[in-house]
């Protein structure tokens, strides 16, 4: 692994690398070394904080989709993947923080397809720390990591700065933050075909909001999604509806986003919060319950379903991402 070294003044990135995959451009066969488990499984499991209000609650395993690139990530990438092979593009870059899922799923799916991958990382002082186990996996499977300061990330839809990281790495294909784009959210669209007729709501954890986009848009006629956002600042209604306009020319499906469970930020977790994903994921067989994600969202249903939010009656599929 190469020495760190630190970008200029336009906080262009510090970098460490590992050997590039093959450069040739594989073929669109190639996707196969990412064959799913689709449908992912939807199970039934009784628990009483909502089984006491008349609520049925199921979990859609999409954690199960695939053993590197799980979940949502599998369903936003996989479009992006097939865009880019069809186009001849050898290389990704995208953007994550320093325990980015997107970023782990990105590099993983480079190394199975012979991708190459670059991942511009939000903080420029972790280019002289050890790697978290997040971007080690990440540099393992041959990502280039890239650590720009926190201003420079804001400017990440910039088309002047995002010109510089071609000038530094030549072509490559873009791929947002978190995988979200009109292509991720047409390929999120499936999850909510596959829970048509499955529940009566359907909840997923929102980061970028691509998921939830997609997710109310296959949904079926009397079906609505609840989107539990898992940062503050209130953005990510619009943020959706750009997303839905983009992938399919205006807003599609009911759906709402619930900002009350974020407890404190992206990352951020209490004591409530701990205790609730302990105690779940005991009951439930999910003993590694995602605390950035999937433990806010399942803390935000088990609290709307105490506050009456869900009339008795109703059929609550919570998509376990990862």
């Amino acid at each position: 692994m190469s020495s760190p070294t630190r970008g200029g003044p336009d906080g262009l990135p510090a970098s460490r690398t590992r050997p590039a995959p093959p450069s040739g451009a594989p073929a669109p066969a190639a996707l196969e070394a990412l064959s799913p488990r689709l449908p992912s499984p939807l199970v039934e499991v009784f628990d009483e904080r909502f089984a006491h209000h008349g609520v049925r609650l199921l979990l859609k395993r999409d954690d199960l989709i695939h053993p590197e690139i799980p979940g949502n990530k599998w369903r936003k990438l996989v479009p992006n993947l097939r865009a880019a092979l069809a186009g001849g593009e050898r290389t990704l870059l995208t953007f994550g923080g320093a325990y980015s899922n997107h970023l782990r799923a990105t590099a993983a799916a480079g190394r199975l397809l012979g991708l190459s991958t670059v991942g511009v990382v939000r903080g420029d002082e972790l280019a002289g720390r050890p790697l978290n186990a997040s971007l080690a996996r990440c540099a393992a499977d041959g990502m280039r990591l890239h650590f720009v300061t926190r201003a420079a990330y804001r400017r990440k839809e910039d088309p002047e700065w995002t010109a510089r990281l071609r000038d530094l790495f030549g072509p490559f294909r873009l791929v947002p933050e978190g995988g979200s784009n009109a292509e991720a959210v047409r390929g999120a669209a499936a999850l909510g075909r596959e829970l048509r007729g499955a529940a009566d709501v359907a909840a997923v954890a929102c980061g970028t909001g691509g998921t939830l986009a997609g997710l109310a848009a296959g949904l079926g006629e009397g079906q609505r999604a609840v989107g539990f956002a898992v940062l503050r600042g209130g953005f990510l209604p619009a943020e959706v509806e750009r997303l839905q306009r983009a992938a399919f020319g205006g807003r599609r499906g009911a759906w709402t986003v619930e900002e009350r469970f974020h407890c404190g930020g992206y990352a951020r977790t209490t004591g409530a919060l701990e205790d609730f994903a302990r105690d779940f994921g005991a009951r439930h067989g999910l003993p590694d319950l995602d605390r950035v994600y999937v433990a806010k969202m399942l803390y935000g249903l088990s609290a709307m379903a105490g506050e009456g939010a869900f009339a008795p009656g109703t059929s609550v599929a919570a998509v376990v991402t990862g």
